[in-house]
């Protein structure tokens, strides 16, 4: 069985065990072998999977992955819901708890880096808001977004980088607590107090892709989603009213500007797989901040290592 320490905090009872790494390069296969051997369940650390009906275009494990192995933290919202990551971590507690009460190990698996970060460190919830500040830029982002997501980009190119220009509630409150603090968003995140046991415990492994190859399987697997009804899925999405969070999905506006005929089918390839590209390459610059054993993806010993820094022992039945 599991061993747990004594406490009530359900992300202190065991490590935390992690699967990261840049957007198609396998992490869900090598989930589901791992928690075949392992006695393991799929808690997903992806913002994307927590909204229900947006399933090709995030790539969300298949109802047959699911029925393999038990996920978690997908399907929590509508389309037209506002998520965020203190909502997420609430609902990842949970998910362990329910997780190590059934002696089954829980396994993070996502790209979302300020997901990982929450998980491990908790959340920096900054000053309150000021009306006299947050109004004013929220004007801006309402009239131009892309602008003022430069101007995010120019003074905190960090909270830039994980922010889509569409997110104009979260540019408004890096701004924001900039213009309150005088310090960046990006700098209070970087200097949480001294990682909890959780952190210092944790055990992430990441996939390693070289950058060629993934972005060749970024642009196949592109291919497949709209062959698989991507289109339609946006369009169904869009009669119901996207939320700020369900819209910044990689690839939705491209492929509804294909739907509208602005573009063609080989323009919205084109242009999701260069989007797809540049977000792999931000999620690559987020896990620099976290202690993590790289393993190629192609290495034949690569689920033995895996499960080896995870610590888990799969001789036998149970989870040990």
């Amino acid at each position: 069985m599991l061993e747990l320490s004594p406490t009530d905090d359900p992300l202190e009872r065991a490590p935390l065990c992690a699967l990261v790494g840049p957007t198609a390069c396998g992490k869900t296969a090598l989930a589901l072998e791992a928690c075949d051997r392992a006695d393991a369940e799929v808690l997903s650390m992806d913002s994307m999977l927590v909204y229900r009906d947006l399933d090709v275009g995030t790539a969300k494990p298949t109802i047959e992955e699911q029925a393999r192995v038990p996920h978690h933290l997908i399907d929590l919202v509508e389309v037209g819901e506002v998520f965020d990551a203190s909502r997420w971590l609430a609902e990842a507690r949970d998910a362990v708890d329910d997780c190590l009460t059934r002696g089954r190990r829980p396994l993070f698996v996502g790209g979302t880096g300020f997901y990982l970060a929450a998980l491990l460190k908790g959340l920096f919830e900054g000053p309150p808001p000021d009306p006299t500040i947050r109004e004013p830029l929220e004007q801006r982002g309402r009239e131009d977004p892309e602008g003022l997501h430069r101007e995010l980009q120019e003074v905190d190119p960090d909270s830039a980088a994980r922010l889509h220009p569409n997110d104009v509630r979260r540019v408004v409150r890096a701004l924001e607590v900039l213009e309150q603090t005088g310090r960046t968003l990006s700098s209070w995140q970087d200097q949480w107090a001294a990682p909890p046991a959780r952190a210092r415990r944790a055990r992430l492994v990441g996939l390693e892709v070289e950058t060629q190859q993934l972005d060749q399987r970024i642009r196949q697997r592109a291919a497949r989603m709209l062959e698989d009804g991507w289109v339609a899925e946006a369009e169904r999405a869009r009669t119901r009213g996207l939320a700020r969070g369900a819209a910044q999905a990689l690839g939705y506006a491209e492929v509804l500007d294909l739907a509208d005929g602005v573009i063609t089918e080989e323009q919205a390839l084109d242009a999701i797989a260069l989007r797809t590209r540049q977000f792999a390459r931000r999620q690559r610059t987020w896990y620099r901040k976290f202690a993590i054993e790289w393993l190629p993806a192609g290495d034949c010993e690569l689920l033995a290592r895996a499960l080896a820094h995870w610590g888990w022992d799969t001789a036998g039945s149970s989870a040990s």
